[in-house]
Order: structure tokens, then sequence, then C-alpha cells
């Protein structure tokens, strides 16, 4: 795509945008510097050959054409004869930019019938992967890499770990994964439901939907997908994948959950599942904790946290590449925490009282914004009625309605004014009035102190007030409360087992927030 612009230097600067699209400009680098040029007014006219090298986008074309313009600036098409100064120069601009467009669409359509022509011949279409590499449209085994993947299906389907620990020890063996630094949870589970390892081929597992904006999404049944079984030389044996399969799909049928279940209290009674997700950090390396969840033989859910490069890389170990991964922290049990953070509100009143009032100032907000709200109703319908009112009068100027019709007319659009203007008036009286009397604020006090019992059951207020928590080793914790001006550092002991925990508060020391 070339632009030929004249500056003001009489300089001639070429603009080309080799290889991109022209039905979007937000990676055509040349086209944008043109523009940026053009704004600085630096071009005084654009020279291109034809509207398809332009812009393939009607839109775009337009908006572009008219911002130049606003700056003075003309833009000539030399084959198509249109210049954008011309009295009718958008009416046809915008025909060929339609027509441009439309190429754009019908290219797109015989570029997506190809590629599924090739597809269903054996084609492949991507890039390597762990295990193969794309050569000319062919899979080819890559030696190197092909005991990674029968490892990692043996650990998971034979040796019955989870993917996780698979990751763990493929990183502690010295395995390096295809295109990251270190195996995740993620890069595990695409090669166990990948379908090249057992010979077979699926494609188009995404789609472009738009022509203009080339932006790929999972194909979800928009488009058909291309399934060739037997497709190129295994890595592993048909059972042993059907065995797989059918274990990632029974765990992922027992993890499901709805948003309404993930909210409803569990079987252990401790309320929300992530009540402080996202609010635990690690003292040692910064990283946030995540929720561990283990089912207990007495039918009850054991949850602890732990620090998320402990969970997923183990202890601290220096790779061979120099990295440093995991982490020494321990893990702690839910309990302990909610423990620690009900000993914090106990031991200050202010923080109940300080919520209470905030609570209070709230609902009183709530209350006015309503009633304004509602006055902005009334407000537009009295501004309805003087508009038709206003429009009647021309009817009845331009002979539609009689005199008569108008009298009647406007008596009936008073009357509902008045109505009006009288709610709007009690509505204001409203307002100004107590908002809460000596036994509504009573009633108040005695549900928000019912709301506000601190203990380890009212999870939901927790995660309400709870700002952050740091997590050290030794059990110590520093807890930091929403609208409290410092922090509270905890040394804790838990005793018992998972099923009877109690958690004993050692030491507790205030600390300014800095």
């Amino acid at each position: 795509m070339e632009y030929k612009a004249k500056s003001n230097c009489i300089k001639d600067t070429i603009y080309i945008d080799d290889g991109y699209s022209g039905t979007q400009t937000k990676k055509r680098t040349a086209f944008n510097a043109m523009m940026e040029e053009a704004m600085r007014g630096s071009i005084d006219l654009i020279l291109t050959k034809e509207v398809c090298r332009f812009a393939r986008n009607t839109v775009d074309t337009l908006y572009y054409t008219r911002k130049l313009k606003e700056k003075g600036i003309g833009v000539i098409f030399t084959i198509d004869n249109i210049d954008t100064r011309d009295s009718d120069g958008e009416l046809r601009l915008t025909l060929m930019a339609s027509i441009a467009q439309e190429e754009s669409r019908k290219t797109s359509e015989r570029v997506k019938w190809g590629q599924k022509r090739r597809m269903e011949q054996g084609i492949v279409f991507g890039r390597d992967l762990l295990g193969y590499t794309v050569q000319g449209g062919t899979l080819a085994v890559n030696e190197e890499e092909v005991p990674i993947v029968r490892a990692i299906f043996h650990k998971y389907a034979n040796e019955g770990k989870g993917i996780h620990v698979i990751a763990r020890e493929l990183t502690e063996e010295g395995m390096r994964p295809k295109q990251a630094a270190f195996w995740s949870d993620t890069t595990i589970l695409r090669v166990l439901r990948n379908e090249k390892y057992v010979g077979d081929l699926c494609q188009k597992k995404t789609c472009t939907p738009d022509y203009l904006t080339h932006t790929k999404k999972y194909n979800r049944g928009e488009e058909e997908k291309i399934y060739l079984k037997d497709h190129h030389e295994p890595l592993i044996e048909r059972e042993l994948w059907e065995r797989t399969q059918e274990k990632l799909d029974r765990r992922s049928t027992g993890k499901k959950k709805t948003r309404t279940e993930k909210g409803t209290e569990d079987k252990a009674g401790l309320g929300t599942r992530y009540w402080c997700s996202g609010k635990i950090y690690c003292g040692l390396c910064g990283k946030r904790f995540v929720s561990r969840t283990k089912g207990l033989k007495s039918g009850g859910m054991y949850r602890a946290w732990r620090c998320h490069a402990a969970a997923n890389h183990g202890t601290v170990r220096i790779l061979e590449s120099g990295q440093r991964t995991g982490c020494e922290n321990q893990s702690v049990n839910e309990r302990s925490l909610l423990a620690c953070l009900s000993h914090c509100v106990r031991k200050m009143a202010i923080c109940r009282d300080t919520l209470r009032e905030e609570v209070i100032r709230e609902l009183q907000a709530l209350n006015n914004r309503a009633a304004d709200s509602d006055a902005e109703k009334i407000q537009s319908k009295m501004e309805a009625l003087c508009h038709k009112k206003k429009k009647a009068i021309d009817l009845m100027v331009e002979g539609v309605i009689t005199p008569e019709d108008l009298k009647e007319q406007l008596k009936w659009y008073e009357e509902r004014a008045e109505r009006l203007s009288e709610q709007l008036e009690e509505l204001c009286k409203a307002q100004n009035a107590i908002p809460m009397g000596d036994k509504d604020s009573q009633v108040a006090e005695e549900i928000l102190n019912d709301i506000m019992s601190f203990d380890e059951s009212n999870v939901e207020l927790y995660g309400e007030i709870l700002d952050k928590m740091i997590i050290y080793p030794g059990n110590r914790v520093f807890i930091w409360i929403k609208k409290i001006p410092f922090g509270i550092w905890l040394t804790f002991a838990a005793h018992g087992r998972k099923e009877e925990y109690v958690t004993e508060i050692l030491d507790m020391k205030i600390e300014e927030k800095v």
C-alpha cells in the first residue's frame, strides 16, 4: 500500500504498508505515521493509487479522509479519479470504498474456503508443538521431545499424579517446555487434551468471525471443525489416550460448580469459598497465596492457603538457567486466619463503631439518591408536558386541530402538571425531614449489631473489612483492616487435627501504616 505525500519542503515522502491488510489501521505503521505527520501540518496533499490501497474499510476511509479534510489536506486517488476536495468527492469515495470492502469480504471467504479444503486433505495449519514440528503442512516427530510427552501421560494416567505435581516434577528433572520458562498447570493440561499425540488431527479450533477486525476466538460451534483420525504418527497408544481423557472428564465434572454453589456455605460450615481471595500475600517472595482444599472422611472440607510459588514449584531451587523458583513459606489453615482476624476485631471496638457509622451513612446516602432519582423523573415528566403543550399549539396553528380541541387538551396538560408539581413538593419536604427517627435508628442499630457479630462463621463480613494479610514464616501474620490507620502483627499457634482446629494467639502488636 503506497501513499505519496507532498510536504511543505516540497520533498516527496512515500509511505508503504507492505504485507498488512487494509481492512483495519491498527497494525499499519506507515499509514499511522502518515496521519501523524498530516495532523502536525507537515503534509499538504496525499496521492494514492486507488481507494483499496488507502483502506478496505468504508468507515475507516470516510473517517480519515474527513479528518484530513478538516486540516485542509486533500486525498487524490489517481486511478479512481477521485479528489476529496471536490464537492462530489465524498459521494464517489463512499461508493468506491464500499466496493473495496466488499472485495475484501469475498477474498476472505475465498481464503477460508481454500483453507478448509486443504484441511480436509490433511494439510496442517499451525506452528510447532511439544513432540512435533510442522514442515510443509505435515507433522514430523521431534525425537528429543517425545520422552517428555510420554512422561506426562504416564505420570497422569498410570501413576495418578495431578497436573501441578507433574509440572513441578518436570521442572525438577530439568525438562523444559516448548515456549515457556516453567511448566504450569495450563501447559500440562493442554498436552493431555491435545489429540495430535494419539495421531489424530483436529483443526479450526479457532475462527475469525469478522473479516474486518481479524480477531480470533475459540470456535464454540460457530464453524464446523475438521477432525481426521489416524492422520499422522502417534506418540502414545490410543488406549492410554482414552484412559487419560476419561480421567480428565471425571475430575473436571467433579470440580465444576455454579456461581451460586461457590457462594454458599460448604460442608465444614466455613462460609464462602473465597472470602480472602487476592488479599493474602507471601512475606518472603511477595506472591499471592492460593486456596488448597481437601475433602475429609467426616464429609467436611479442609482448606488452607499457600504461596503460589510454593504450590506450583515447591521449595526454593536454582534452575540450570540460573532462575530462582519456589518458596520456603509454609501453608496456613484458613481457620487460623479467621481466628486471627476475629481476635483483631474483638480487641478494637473502634473498628465496629466506625463500620456501623459508615453503614448508617451509606443507608442515608442511598435514601437521598433514591429521592433525587424520583425528583429527576418528575422533572422529566413536567418537561415532556411543556413540550406537548407547544406541539399542540403548533398543530392548531397549522389547522390540524380546532381551537376548542386545543383548549381542552391544554386543560388536561395543566391538571397533569399540577399533580406532578404537588408530588415534587411532597418529595422535597420528605427529603428535608429527619431521615431516621429514634425508633428507626434503634431498629437499624439492632440489625447492624446482629450482622456485625464477629465470629468465624461470618466470613462475608470479614471479606468486607479485610484490606490485606501478609504471611511470614513462624506463624506470623500482618493484618491491615480497611479504614483503620494502623496494622496488627500477630503470632499464633495452631493445635489439633484437621477436623478440630484451635488457634491460640501468642502475641499482638500495633504498627502504624506507612
